[in-house]
């Protein structure tokens, strides 16, 4: 069980209809990909990574932002919600793409690149339960 259930299942209010495994697989998801998307920054070579860096940072920021609202159930808004999922897919899939791109010469890059993939089928799912 991680954090994320333990958290859900243990909540005191009615958490509606959604889909707490989907939900609990999101944030962790986020949260992973937030402290893999770190790495490019201890590489000798940071001139040749500056897009790849840039994209690891911007995912990073925006899969923890995902995380940390993914977690917070003190209300509900659903557009902010679908919003920020959908930021959340579209800098994972562009920093797994940009990662892929190194992941022959880079070995964090292809872990870094796994990650994205994951976060990104996680909040896909996510997004779908929620409808």
């Amino acid at each position: 069980m991680t954090h994320a259930t333990a958290m859900l299942d243990t909540y005191p209010a009615d958490l509606g209809n959604v889909d707490k495994q989907a939900l609990a697989d999101c944030i962790d998801a986020c949260f992973d990909c937030a402290q893999t998307c770190t790495a490019c920054l201890s590489e000798s070579m940071v001139a040749e990574l500056t897009k790849c860096i840039r994209t690891n940072l911007d995912c990073a920021d925006i899969c923890d932002t995902t995380g940390r609202l993914l977690s917070r159930h003190t209300g509900y808004d659903a557009n902010l919600t679908a919003a920020t999922l959908q930021a959340c897919l579209a800098a994972c899939h562009a920093c797994g793409d940009e990662c892929e791109r190194h992941a022959g010469m880079h070995e964090h890059c292809r872990v870094c690149a796994e990650a994205c993939r994951r976060c990104e089928q996680a909040c896909q799912r996510l997004a779908a339960a929620l409808g």
